[in-house]
This record gives C-alpha cells, structure tokens and sequence, in this order.
C-alpha cells in the first residue's frame, strides 16, 4: 500500500507536531518493511529525519500555498491510498484523510491564540474533521473535548496515546549537569519546565510560584529554567522573570533541540509542568523517562497521562504550585519515590505501539478486506 504523511513540521522547531511526526515515521520503517510511506516536507535539512527508503517531496513553508496548492497537487500526482495530517487537511484532498487532533484548545480557551490564529484553526479543523476518514487523537480526555466540539460519534475517533522518544533515558547526573554547564551557563541544582512561551503554558504563573517558593524557602539554592520557543508571549515571560526579584536564577534558554534537552531533564532536581491546558502532555512522560520526578496541572489531560506518577496542583493556584515544589525538593525519600513511579509510568508508552496503532487505522480506512492480514502482521512484530 501507499500512504502519505504531511511531515512539514520536521525540521521547523514546531515541538509537539514536529515530535509526532518524526517518531512515527521511524515507526513505521521498523513495522511495515512492505508499504510505501511518502513524506511531504518544508525544511530544507528535514530529510535527514525521514527513515532513508521513504521518498519525499518538497512543499512549501507557507501554510497558504501548502493548504491551498502544493499538497493538492502532490497528492494527485502520488496517488497515494491516504493522506495523514495535523490538524488541517488541503483543501482539495483528492485521497481520504486521516488527521490528528492533539486537542481542541483553540475552541475552548481561545483567549491563549492570537485572535487571528485562534479563528483560523476554529475554521480549518472543523472543515477537515467533517471530511475525515478517521481522526486520531492522544487521550480520552481529548477524545471526549472533539467529540464535544463537533458532535461526532465516538466510532469516527481513535486514542493513539503519543510517547517519549527513545532518547530520552537516565544518564549520568553529572555528565548532564557539566554539559548544562557548559551549553546553557547554569550552575548548581534547578527546577526546569519547558514548553513554547504562550500563556497556555503558564510560564508566568510559575515564575510567580518560585517566587513564593524562595520566599518561604530562603536557604534552597535552585535555579528555575524555562526552555522553550520564544513566541509573541515571550516579551510578558521575560517581564515577568525581571520582575520577580529572582530575576538572576531564572532562565530562559529558548527553543532546546532533543541533545540538549535529554541534558536538562537528567539534570534538574525537579520537573513542573504547570500548564493550564494540554491534549497529551508530552514532556511530562520526558521527565519521567529521564527519572526525574515531576510535578503537574491537575486539569484536562495531565492527571491521566500522569496516573498517579506526578503530585497534582491547581494551575491557577500560586500557594499549591509553590507547596508542590518544596514537598518534592525537600522531601529525598518521597522525590525518590516519585523519580520510580515516573519511570515505571514512561515505560507503559512507546513509538513502537503508537506507529502500530495508528498504521492499523490506516488499514482500516485504506485497506478494506485487508485489515485483518495487516493487524496479524503489525500484532507478530509488536513486542
């Protein structure tokens, strides 16, 4: 069979949908040695990515020309059996559609998108979710938020819960904290978070939070470190970190490729993530995988992928977030049991099952009598 990936997130700093997407592909190079699996990309360095037996081809950065042209023409010509995207179909899809719709955040809390992007998403998703062949999200909870959104059937939705890639694992402490060190000029033990700065993310609130956390806590010397993208939010972040008054022991690194990234989790004391809002979460089954114990929002998707692995708090709560941070840093036995739980709860998700889950659905909605052969197949090569 043929089937095609709007892969142009690889290579273009998109975090959450670039990680998506580069993991499966490498999934499905390992599953299904007999497929044709055809990535469209934007990056110029993005095929470095792409399993090497897969053919790509270029379309455009511009979201207008990609939507609007490129992938419509591309998909013509491919003949693909279907076409999987994020989000946003081509708005002439000339194959079945199958997308992924990682959540619903824009529909529910517009107030953290730009106007203009907020209105965007809210027309192009809805459009490609009413022409999908199968939508395909990451929790329960995000299934229960489209279903919702768009009054479908639940039969027209698949959970294919997302995972932390491979590289993230224990390394030597040490090694990562001189090479933290080194990268990034931070010294000594810190708190990380990381996420694209955008209200979402409540970098702000937390700044506020290791505020009250020193304040209470005057002796410990941990360093906060915010890694992710700088976006239109930025600015308000780094107000917020000037005006504190610890502003010299908070960081703000910018967007951290995967190297660096494996460094800063096995470094840090402590991982908080304390966003208000999240379709999967990924960077918490990060920290876990890494070892390190984590601390996260008590809403939408966090305490199901958490399950018990993390201490909860209420994102909107200064005092419990602060209270959540001391419990962990100053309690070894109860941050060492968490680091366990955390790496216990990691292992339960892999790219392996997800690129397994989401090719079975491709043989559904592409394959017809041949599904049954093709789960038989995928079901002798998963572990």
């Amino acid at each position: 069979m043929r089937f095609s990936v709007d892969a142009h997130a690889i290579g273009r700093h998109l975090t959450g949908n670039e990680v998506y997407v580069k993991n499966l592909l490498q999934g499905f190079a390992a599953l299904d040695p007999e497929s044709e699996f055809i990535a469209y990309l934007s990056s110029d360095d993005a095929a470095a990515w792409v399993p090497s037996r897969f053919p790509f081809r270029r379309v455009s950065a511009n979201p207008f020309l990609r939507l609007g042209r490129d992938l419509s023409r591309k998909l013509a010509r491919d003949k693909p059996d279907l076409v999987h995207v994020q989000y946003t179909a081509p708005l002439a899809c000339p194959v079945p559609c199958v997308v992924s719709v990682h959540d619903v955040s824009f529909l529910e809390h517009p107030e953290y998108f730009p106007r203009l992007r907020a209105l965007q998403l809210a027309v192009t998703v809805r459009r490609t979710v009413r022409q999908a062949a199968r939508i395909l999200t990451g929790s329960d909870f995000s299934k229960r938020a489209i279903m919702a959104a768009y009054g479908l059937d639940e039969s027209r939705i698949s959970v294919v819960p997302n995972a932390a890639a491979p590289e993230f694992r224990p390394v030597n402490r040490e090694q990562s904290a001189g090479v933290v060190l080194s990268r990034f000029r931070i010294r000594g033990p810190f708190i990380l978070s990381v996420g694209d700065l955008q209200p979402r993310k409540n970098q702000v609130g937390l700044i506020r939070a290791f505020g009250r956390l020193l304040d209470a806590h005057p002796n410990l010397p941990h360093h906060l470190v915010l890694a992710g993208k700088p976006t239109w939010f930025a600015p308000r972040v780094a107000e917020a970190a000037r005006q504190s008054g610890h502003a010299s022991r908070i960081h703000l690194p910018g967007f951290v490729g995967d190297d660096d990234l494996l460094h800063l989790y096995n470094a840090c004391d402590l991982f908080v993530f304390p966003s208000f809002y999240e379709g999967f979460g990924l960077p918490l089954l990060e920290a876990m995988a890494c070892g390190r114990a984590v601390t996260c929002s008590d809403t939408s998707a966090m305490p199901e992928v958490a399950d018990g692995a993390a201490i909860l708090f209420d994102p909107g709560s200064t005092d419990q977030m602060a209270r959540a941070m001391a419990d962990l840093l100053l309690d070894a036995e109860l941050r060492a049991r968490m680091e366990r739980l955390g790496l216990m709860r990691a292992s339960q998700f892999n790219w392996h099952t997800t690129a397994r889950k989401t090719l079975e659905v491709y043989c559904e909605v592409a394959g017809g009598g041949r599904v049954s052969g093709r789960r038989t197949a995928a079901a002798q090569i998963a572990p």
